[in-house]
């Protein structure tokens, strides 16, 4: 009873308001904010990036990222793949155990067994489930009774079986959709499960007040080891939920939370010089750190001729689409607009961070308004003279970029007409083909360039798929095709150049920049690992106690 008590007053502590000086009571508590909020803690609903980052810290799956995004072991503590690159072999630890609840009965937790990864999965299949995970495992076999070939030949052995070889599964495999969850709890709590969640991560859930705080505990039963010492190292993780970015920034200044991750407009000039430096003012109060974020910012055309939007639209023409791709300068608008957040994308679709980011190899746009001149020309409207004007149709948040493009383009000739929409009305305009020209983004569900190269594969237009702008290249397919069956890494990256350098010439897209992971974290924060996926990962953060 005592216990109990003192974890409520605990958590009572760690849900002070913001604006007040935390006292932990000698607790390693880590502190941070979504501003987005978070809808679910069930990993099968693990879909947007706040859902990623809370459920992380809850569950694991049979393997796992590091830094360096290479597939490491999780709770599968190593695998095998049959030659004909079908047939996928896990071999689990027997020493992860569920975080305490009751329904387990007298011992309060049990060991994770195959069998709990068998329902897991399935239950990502199921169409009652309604899981946006399900694509994962499209390719997965069906055996001669219908069900889905995932399997447990006895409790520490999974067997998965696909219909044909897909270079990419394993890192697919890493998916928070993919973690294990215990079948009894989830049957027990049905859709509650969301708030209800039991997992075998390195904190366990305490307590959420929807759109106030979220706290985790450390559980002491983590299976993972730093050396000699059990994961993790925190006491607990509280997660605030304040949607001004600005007053979260004044927040983190005052030390009332430990770490941020995105540098809003509200506040970048105060803290970053146009090169993207950390002003003076702020040296050696908190540390800040910048890498490659798998996430490629463009303008996509939607080329498809049949559409109604493109009936006597100038975009139909290739080199038009190119015209504007050499039309504006890159490297000037990240530099004053974004405050050197990012790098200009001028080497294809697939960003840096990934294996088949190739800057030597794949060279897209750069800025040549002179070359953008001459397209025009010869595409029958010197200086533009005859040219309809376009459509740019994008959102309020990426207003004063297209308004730059405007400006840019509209020196070579080309009129642009800006239409702002909110962010769930243009999806939902891109996704019907009801523009023609528009901004996106495409942030990697696994970090395989195959992933950004499947935005361009025919049998994937929008709706049913994510080619948005209904590019159609019988050689490109091919391509594609072939590459999903290729298990030579080498030969796959190849043709991945190949399938970027047709992206480039054809132009269905308009690079804008690769963005960038800016993290800024105090000094008495250790071992926060990061990696392109822009994943949070606190198992081994240490935060000392000042």
């Amino acid at each position: 009873m005592r216990n109990h008590l003192f974890l409520c007053l605990f958590s009572l502590m760690l849900m002070l308001s913001c604006g007040t000086k935390h006292n932990d009571g000698g607790k390693s508590v880590f502190r941070f904010n979504l501003a987005e909020g978070i809808t679910s803690l069930d990993p099968a609903f693990a879909r947007s990036q706040t859902n990623i980052w809370a459920c992380n810290q809850l569950y694991n799956g049979l393997v796992q990222f590091d830094k360096y995004l290479k597939v490491q072991p999780s709770i599968a503590k190593s695998w095998s793949i049959d030659d004909d690159a079908k047939r996928y072999t896990f071999t689990l630890r027997q020493d992860v155990f569920f975080h305490p609840h009751k329904l387990f009965g007298e011992e309060n937790s049990r060991a994770v067994v195959a069998d709990d990864f068998v329902y897991s999965l399935k239950r990502i299949l199921d169409p009652k489930t309604v899981s946006p995970g399900a694509w994962i495992f499209q390719n997965v076999a069906k055996n001669g009774s219908g069900d889905y070939a995932i399997t447990a030949p006895n409790d520490s052995t999974l067997v998965i079986e696909l219909t044909k070889p897909f270079g990419p599964f394993l890192g697919l495999l890493s998916s928070i959709y993919c973690c294990v969850v215990p079948p009894e709890i989830v049957n027990h709590y049905g859709k509650d499960f969301r708030v209800n969640p039991i997992g075998t991560g390195a904190f366990k859930y305490f307590l959420w007040v929807e759109q106030n705080a979220l706290i985790f505990h450390k559980y002491e039963n983590y299976f993972e080891f730093d050396g000699a010492q059990r994961l993790p190292y925190l006491d607990a993780v509280s997660i605030s939920f304040i949607n001004d970015k600005q007053a979260t920034f004044l927040e983190f200044i005052k030390g009332n939370l430990d770490f941020i991750n995105a540098v809003d407009a509200s506040f970048k000039d105060d803290l970053l010089t146009r090169d993207g430096r950390m002003r003076a003012k702020y040296h050696g109060k908190f540390k800040m750190e910048s890498e490659p974020f798998l996430n490629t910012e463009y303008l996509g055309i939607q080329i498809d001729s049949t559409h109604e939007v493109m009936q006597g639209n100038p975009l139909r023409i290739q080199k038009i689409r190119q015209a504007i791709n050499y039309g504006f300068d890159r490297k000037k608008m990240i530099t004053y607009l974004r405050n050197s957040i990012g790098t200009p994308a001028e080497f294809g679709f697939i960003p840096p961070g990934l294996p088949s980011f190739d800057s030597v190899e794949v060279k897209g746009y750069n800025y040549n308004p002179e070359k953008a001149k001459a397209l025009l020309a010869e595409a029958g409207f010197e200086n533009g003279n005859g040219l309809p004007q376009i459509v740019l149709s994008t959102t309020p948040q990426y207003l004063d970029l297209c308004e730059y493009i405007l400006g840019e383009l509209d020196d070579i000739g080309i009129d642009i007409k800006i239409e702002v929409n909110q962010g769930a009305a243009l999806r939902e305009m891109v996704s019907k083909q009801a523009v023609s020209f528009f901004r996106a983004s495409w942030i990697a569900d696994y970090p395989d360039g195959e992933n950004y190269l499947s935005l361009f594969y025919s049998k994937n237009k929008a709706p049913n798929g994510p080619n948005y702008t209904h590019y159609d290249n019988r050689e490109f397919d091919e391509l594609y095709e072939q590459s999903l069956g290729e298990a030579n890494d080498s030969l796959r990256l190849d043709l991945y150049k190949q399938m970027n350098r047709m992206i480039i010439e054809d132009a269905p897209v308009v690079l804008l920049y690769y963005d960038q992971i800016l993290r800024l974290f105090h000094h008495n924060i250790k071992g926060l690992e990061s990696n392109a996926m822009n994943w949070l990962t606190l198992k081994k953060v240490k935060k000392e106690i000042k």
